[in-house]
């Protein structure tokens, strides 16, 4: 799949800043909405424009993997690249909110071929024992991203200008896109495949259907229940079933079942997506905290993620280098262990809590995911042909993201609800707002603003933060619960390791021998 000429140093320089470019991008437009909304109007419409880009990227994941296997991995990512670069410099153009989404939309499907693609490359190019090196490399750049973005969106926002969190990419990329061309070689040895036409249409209906019902039920207009939301559901489940019954039979299939027969690949999987589920929870949760009941700006608040980053970043390196000395299982069990610990010391945080015991809990967390971002990516496809590498870690990929929405949107409604029964507990008997300082409890943000939370009475000011806090502590805690399913799953992982191509070639000439 790679030819004598290609100089890896270089390849992986374009390839971690396409990663970084990507993964940081939805956090760091989060963070610049509220300026984007007040200047483009249409707050009715702004969840359009993270929707669109998830809805895109995540339903391209799985058929640029299978078409990178069939059609070579370097005209793919370039293909991703450039459509990424294209919607960004839209993006950054845009006029109104409707437009502003049709460009993410455009993004996302280049971003759909980013992240899997990049992880491929990566076990193309290098042999077995430096593949976790690599990949730890570029699962510290993943992880960094869901911080850095935050940062960077604030800083950009509040001192240049909200067009510039889209512009940015394009400096970035262009640099990416120039590495990858000049110096990726990929042989041009591929397997010809028919192209599952009727499983990627109904593949992307499906995703699509489910991701907005995800991402529009439980908003204003969209109740859980109403017809639209039901609708969705709906179309997600009849599609997905066509999409199975399609992909049993197709010969080429977009994503290959029987790799799920594979118990290590299997276990990947469903580790993926309990994951992506409870770590999207503290990149959300945690700045909201700090911000909602220590005060703050929200770059401060975006600041005290940097411990989980420097954590996940050290988790991802470790898993990485000691790939090649043990099983997948052995270096799981202390990621899951160690989250598992961050989590429940996080899910006893109290307004009494102070920064320094935040910071270790963060760090004892971070570190315990970080194995995830390199070794996950690289146990979906240990010990399988190239030619099914792309679909592996297109899957990976695919679901790691899916479990980041199921994640966020079933912990937000938990942690939605948790704050306002505690709101209602401690303002029970008083009445209505003059009661409460004039406070109106129907718009926590207050809480946020520094202005505002100066003029809330000191004992109600109390009540609202020891509510938030028990809200988000009640969610941590809960977290515990996919985070003992994916303990249990680790242990199924099997004994399996990454093969280095010493004892490959030991095994295939005692092989030969006999």
């Amino acid at each position: 799949m790679i030819d004598k000429n290609t100089n890896l140093k270089y390849v992986v320089t374009g390839l971690l800043l396409a990663i970084l470019m990507s993964a940081m991008d939805n956090t760091i437009v989060a963070t610049a909405m509220g300026t984007i909304v007040s200047d483009l109007g249409g707050f009715d419409k702004f969840v359009w424009v993270t929707s669109a880009y998830m809805v895109t990227t995540m339903a391209g994941m799985p058929i640029f993997g299978k078409l990178s296997d069939m059609y070579g991995r370097k005209r793919f990512f370039l293909f991703g690249l450039i459509v990424f670069l294209i919607g960004s410099a839209l993006c950054g153009i845009a006029q109104d909110i409707v437009q502003l989404s049709i460009y993410r939309a455009i993004q996302g499907i280049g971003g759909g071929a980013l992240m899997p693609i990049a992880f491929t490359i990566v076990f193309d190019i290098f042999p077995p024992e430096k593949r976790g090196k690599m990949t730890g490399l570029l699962g510290a750049v993943f992880g960094a991203s869901s911080v850095l973005g935050p940062l960077l969106g604030a800083y950009i926002t509040e001192y240049i200008s909200w067009h510039w969190v889209f512009y940015v990419n394009v400096p970035i990329g262009i640099v990416s896109l120039i590495l990858i061309v000049r110096y990726y070689h990929e042989s041009k040895q591929h397997v010809k495949q028919k192209i599952d036409w009727w499983g990627a249409t109904t593949l992307v209906v499906a995703v699509v259907s489910l991701m907005f019902a995800l991402e529009l039920g439980g908003k204003d207009g969209f109740a859980w229940d109403s017809t639209p939301i039901i609708s969705l559901f709906v179309s997600f489940a009849v599609f997905f079933v066509l999409f199975f019954i399609i992909e049993t039979k197709a010969k080429d299939p977009i994503i290959s079942f029987w790799l799920f027969k594979q118990r290590l690949f299997a276990t990947s999987q469903i580790l993926a997506v309990l994951y992506g589920a409870t770590f999207i929870i503290l990149t959300v949760y945690i700045p909201i905290y700090v911000q909602a009941v220590f005060g703050g700006s929200a770059t401060n608040a975006g600041l005290i993620l940097t411990p989980m980053m420097l954590g996940s970043v050290a988790g991802s390196a470790i898993g990485g280098i000691f790939l090649a000395k043990t099983s997948f299982r052995n270096l799981m069990l202390i990621s899951v262990f160690s989250f598992f610990i961050g989590m429940f010391l996080l899910g006893g945080l109290t307004p009494e809590t102070s920064r320094s015991m935040l910071t270790v809990f963060m760090i004892i967390a971070g570190f315990g995911v970080g194995f995830s971002f390199s070794l996950l990516p690289t146990a979906s496809t240990n010990n399988l042909d190239p030619r099914f590498r792309g679909t592996a870690t297109s899957t990976n990929s695919f679901l790691r993201s899916f479990g980041m929405t199921i994640g966020i949107t079933v912990f937000g409604t938990i942690q939605s609800h948790a704050f306002s029964n505690k709101l209602a507990e401690s303002f029970q008997g008083m009445a209505g707002g003059a009661a409460m300082g004039g406070i109106d409890m129907s718009k926590p943000q207050q809480l946020f603003q520094a202005e505002a939370r100066a003029q809330i009475p000191p004992d109600i000011l109390a009540k609202i933060t020891d509510a938030m806090s028990q809200s988000i502590a009640y969610t941590f805690m809960l977290a515990l619960i996919p985070i003992g399913i994916a303990v249990i799953t680790v242990f199924f992982m099997g004994n399996s390791r990454v093969i280095s191509s010493k004892e490959a070639d030991k095994e295939t000439s005692g092989a030969s021998r006999i």
